[in-house]
């Protein structure tokens, strides 16, 4: 168990000194209400020998004094270890945010977002409740407790022995209870996990479950987990139903057994009465502490259970970085080795002998292409026969074999990454495009962009006339991955993305697959003057947007079959000539 708390260490480090103050609050607030009952000892047995005024005024504002200097050091406790609990919450989010960024396509691939969401909310919650009101209440537990013990064996130590006489039980009831606390608690959130995910996928594809008519079916399978849910979590509730009524029974079996015992004590002049009320006053103080402690192993267990989940994301290992030779070459001045990178690239590319496999299972066969600096390449073939898997391998989406794709005669892994994809604008076949505006979204790779710069990309992809009709222009909310906007309007806006960085090499993954062929042919002869002197790849099924590259390259099976100008592989009557026949054919019955 304390394994999963191992990666808390770093963050208890950073803030020991404020725990070392928080711990002497928790000594001096405990330490004070340690002689509340001591003031009433000597209340009492003072005024059994004779009740003045002046003895009443000065018990009472003595114990005033304990209950106000008691409530000063409990506030100055809470601020400084509940807040150290907030400041940890606030570097773990950050830090799990940095390591999720840094993270490879592929994990988001094969994890769920709303799993993603369920631990960076509901378990970091529950993460800062053990560091903050756990850790709290158990030092106030442990402290009090030991002092509280040496006053009273002071008092008596046969009435002490007696008094905590159910110890060995509590502790094997708290010992099985807090087992099935934390296992019950994982299934918890493990559920919890499927119902954020459930209820992401359901937000975010709302028009395909409307277009399909499923909203019923949605419902009720939301439904089912979510009574999944309840029965895990009132299983939980049983079991700390069950936790507290037994430690107050035991406590209340020892405070019986203390009265009973105490006043026979008391009658045979063994102790004072004002020893037995004192006593008696520990064991009614010590009452919060032990049901404070059943919430505690409550809290305890399910900060260990979250930990663990979060350490989960911690410990993953990001598959695409930069080699350590690349790393130590560009540590401590990673701007001017950016900016240096920027200046070498040309933008040639060149594929040599590449095979590339997922999970096994391959997908490119013994690729063979060199794309020169300053020119244009477009990817045909049929759908699965691995085009958006070539272009993904230059800025570094999947890694390929050392030495099979290369840039200006390097390999391109002793490229850094971030200066790499710096120079590469890629637009994915699947556009996306944040809850921002339309001036955010096509500025989002270039932060100081001026205006001018962002209208003219939204020029060059023929965006700029749609912004312009919008009641609030550039200023317009897009909604949720852009679903305020057409297909087409997301992907010029997404071009326009790119366009912006001034990118050495630009990649179109299927990018005008929502475009007409008129506004087509606006953005490509916008792409010819913006991308003179860069490399330009896209990727397309229309021979009217690759017509113009200066090669084409078709690829089958994960290989390239066809490699030529648009007129030399008219020539070759293959498959190439198939396709752009059949599109000329459905230009013609289009027109009838």
């Amino acid at each position: 168990m304390l394994k999963s708390l191992r990666p808390l260490f770093p963050y208890l480090k950073k803030y020991r000194r404020s725990y070392t103050v928080g711990t002497l609050c928790v000594f001096f607030n405990n330490g004070i209400w340690i002689l509340f009952p001591q003031v009433i000892r000597r209340a009492i047995d003072d005024l059994h020998l004779g009740v003045t005024r002046q003895k009443l005024l000065t018990y009472a504002l003595l114990l005033l004094a304990v209950a106000g200097t008691k409530a000063i050091f409990q506030f100055l406790t809470r601020w400084i270890v509940i807040g150290i609990s907030r400041e940890i919450e606030f570097d773990l989010r950050n830090d799990l945010f940095r390591h999720l960024e840094s993270l490879s396509y592929s994990y988001y691939q094969r994890t769920r977002t709303g799993d993603i969401m369920a631990r960076a909310t509901n378990d970091l919650n529950a993460v800062r409740m053990l560091l903050g009101p756990a850790i709290m209440y158990s030092a106030n537990t442990i402290v009090f407790t030991t002092g509280a013990l040496a006053f009273m064996l002071a008092i008596s130590p046969k009435l002490t022995l007696y008094a905590f006489l159910p110890l060995p039980i509590v502790s094997i009831v708290i010992q099985y209870f807090g087992t099935r606390i934390h296992e019950r608690f994982e299934k918890i959130q493990a559920m919890f996990s499927d119902i954020s995910a459930r209820a992401q996928e359901n937000f975010s594809g709302a028009r395909v479950i409307r277009a399909y008519v499923q909203e019923e079916a949605e419902i009720a399978g939301f439904e089912k987990a979510n009574q999944e849910y309840i029965a895990r979590s009132l299983k939980l509730v049983r079991l700390m139903g069950m936790l507290w009524p037994t430690l107050e029974v035991m406590l209340g079996l020892a405070i019986v057994l203390v009265l009973w015992l105490g006043g026979r004590e008391v009658l045979y002049g063994r102790i004072t009465v004002g020893d037995f009320v004192a006593f008696n006053t520990y064991m009614v103080q010590l009452t919060w502490p032990v049901i404070a402690l059943g919430w505690v192993i409550n809290i305890f267990q399910r900060g260990t259970a979250s930990m663990a989940r979060i350490n989960e994301i911690l410990t993953e290992k990001a598959e695409i970085v930069d080699t350590p030779e690349v790393a130590a070459s560009t540590h401590g001045n990673a701007g001017e080795s950016a900016r240096a990178t920027r200046e070498q690239i040309r933008g040639e590319i060149e594929f040599h002998g590449l095979n590339f496999a997922y999970n096994g299972t391959p997908v490119l066969h013994d690729v063979n292409l060199r794309i020169p600096a300053g020119s244009s390449l477009a990817v045909v073939g049929p759908t699965g026969s691995g085009k958006t898997t070539l272009v993904s391998l230059i800025p570094r989406i999947y890694d390929a074999a050392l030495g099979t794709v290369l840039i200006d005669g390097r390999p391109i892994r002793e490229f850094p990454l971030a200066s790499l994809r710096h120079d590469i604008g890629f637009v994915p076949q699947e556009t996306f495009l944040f809850s921002e505006t339309v001036r955010e979204n096509i500025a989002f790779g270039k932060e100081d962009a001026s205006e001018d710069e962002i209208r003219s990309a939204a020029e060059a992809a023929s965006i700029a006339a749609d912004i312009e009709g919008f009641p609030e222009q550039y200023q317009t909310m897009v909604g949720e991955r852009g679903i305020t906007l057409s297909g087409g309007q997301k992907q010029r806006t997404a071009i326009a993305r790119a366009i912006l960085r001034n990118p050495r090499i630009l990649i179109l993954d299927d990018a005008l697959s929502s475009v007409d062929t008129h506004t087509e042919d606006k953005i490509l002869n916008h792409l010819r003057e913006i991308m003179r002197d860069r490399t330009t790849i896209f990727i397309s099924h229309r021979v009217s947007t690759v017509r113009n590259a200066d090669q084409i390259a078709v690829l089958h099976g994960g290989r390239i079959v066809e490699l030529g100008t648009h007129d030399e592989l008219i020539a070759q009557n293959g498959y190439y000539t198939d396709l752009y026949n059949k599109q000329l054919l459905e230009e013609e019955l289009a027109e009838v």
